[in-house]
C-alpha cells in the first residue's frame, strides 16, 4: 500500500549538464556523452531505491527535455532550423524544431537508459514519453497543417517505443500530458483518443501526468492567476475515468487543486503529487503523510501512489535528494497509521 515514485525526472549531476536549467546544455560529447548519460541513470535510479521509492525511473538523465529527447529520433523534423513559439496557450516562448515531412521513428529512442535502468535494479520500473498533445504544443508545423493529423502521427511513433519498452521489461509507460491542463475541450475531442492509438497493444500498466507545470517563473505566474481553487482537472478527470489508461499522475502538495476532485478518477489508481517541485522547502515525512491521508477521503487506499506533483529535473539537486527521501520516509508513515 501507498508505493512510491516520482514523475520522472531528477537533476542531472554537474558534470553532465548545466545545473538548475530546463534545456541544459550538455557539458560532454561524444563517447563521453554517451558514457556519462548511462552512468547518470545508474545514479538516479540507485538514489531512487536509496530513499526508499518503489517504482524508479530512469530520471531522464539522457534527456535534454522531457519533449525533445524523443523528438531527436524521429524522422521528418528540422532541429537546425528552430523557430520560436508559444507554448501551452502562449504561457511561455521557446525555440522549437519544425515538422516539415511524415514523422516516422528511425528506431529505437530510449534503449540505452531502459536498458541500463533495467539491468541496475530488482524494482518496478516505469519509462516516460510525452503525450502527443503536448508534443504537439512543443513543436512547429509546416507539414500537415493539421494538429490532430500530427498529433496522432506522434502517436504511431510513441506506441512503436511503448511496445518496444515493454518488451524490454518496463512494468509502467507514463505519458506527460501538461497540455491536458490547457487545452481542456481538445482532450476529450482528440486528446484521450490519442493516448488510446500510443497504448494500442500494450499489456504493462499505462500511466498519464497532468500537472501545473514545472517549478519555473512562467508556470509559478500562471499559477497566480487561477485563483483561490484549480478546477482544470474537474472538466477532463470524468473522461480520464472512462479512458483505457490505467493510471493518473495528479498535483495535490501546495496546490489548490480541490482534492474532492480526485473522486471524479473512479477505478483509476492515482498518483498523488505530495511533493511540491516549485519550492525549495523540504517536505518533511509528515507533510507528506498528511497529504496521503488527504487523498484516501476520496480515493481507495489501495490505489493511491505516492508521487512528486512534476519532474524536478531543474532544481538543485541537493534539495531534490531531500525531497526524494522525504517522499519515501513520509509513505512508510503513511503504512503505519492508515495501512
Amino acid at each position: 500500500m501507498f508505493e512510491t515514485t516520482i514523475a520522472g525526472s531528477l537533476p542531472k549531476p554537474s558534470w553532465l549538464a548545466e545545473p538548475e536549467k530546463l534545456w541544459a546544455a550538455w557539458r560532454l560529447s561524444g563517447e563521453a556523452l554517451d558514457e556519462g548519460k548511462r552512468d547518470a541513470t545508474i545514479l538516479a535510479v540507485k538514489l531512487q531505491e536509496d530513499s526508499g521509492i518503489d517504482i524508479v525511473t530512469d530520471g531522464e538523465q539522457a534527456r535534454q527535455h522531457f519533449v525533445h529527447g524523443f523528438l531527436e529520433r524521429i524522422e521528418g523534423i528540422d532541429f537546425a532550423n528552430k523557430v520560436e513559439m508559444g507554448i501551452r496557450n502562449n504561457r511561455y516562448k521557446a525555440m522549437v524544431p519544425v515538422v516539415t515531412a511524415p514523422l516516422r521513428l528511425k528506431g529505437r529512442v530510449h534503449e540505452m537508459e531502459a536498458k541500463t535502468a533495467r539491468a541496475h535494479t530488482a524494482r518496478k520500473l516505469k519509462f516516460t514519453l510525452p503525450g502527443p498533445m503536448t508534443i504537439a504544443d512543443t513543436i512547429a508545423d509546416r507539414h500537415y497543417g493539421d494538429r490532430v493529423a500530427m498529433a496522432f502521427a506522434f502517436a504511431d511513433c510513441l506506441n512503436a517505443e511503448a511496445r518496444a519498452l515493454e518488451a524490454g521489461g518496463v512494468e509502467v509507460i507514463q505519458f506527460d500530458e501538461p497540455a491536458f491542463n490547457v487545452f481542456m475541450r481538445e482532450v476529450t475531442d482528440w486528446g484521450i483518443e490519442a493516448l488510446h492509438r500510443a497504448i494500442a497493444g500494450l499489456s504493462c500498466k499505462t500511466a498519464v501526468h497532468i500537472c501545473y507545470g514545472y517549478g519555473i517563473k512562467a508556470n509559478v505566474d500562471w499559477k497566480n492567476t487561477l485563483g483561490a481553487e484549480w478546477r482544470q482537472y474537474e472538466a477532463i478527470f470524468p473522461a480520464l475515468a472512462a479512458s483505457r489508461i490505467d493510471q493518473v499522475s495528479v498535483e495535490c502538495r501546495n496546490s489548490r487543486v480541490p482534492l474532492s476532485l480526485l473522486s471524479l478518477l473512479k477505478g483509476k489508481d492515482v498518483l498523488v503529487g505530495a511533493i511540491d517541485v516549485a519550492t525549495d522547502a523540504v517536505e518533511t515525512p509528515e507533510d507528506v503523510a498528511a497529504t496521503i491521508e488527504a487523498a484516501t477521503q476520496y480515493v481507495p487506499k489501495e490505489r493511491i501512489i505516492a508521487c512528486t506533483n512534476c519532474g524536478m529535473a531543474p532544481m538543485n539537486r541537493t534539495i531534490a535528494e531531500a525531497k526524494l527521501k522525504a517522499l519515501g520516509d513520509g509513505a512508510k508513515l503513511a503504512r503505519k497509521r492508515f495501512g
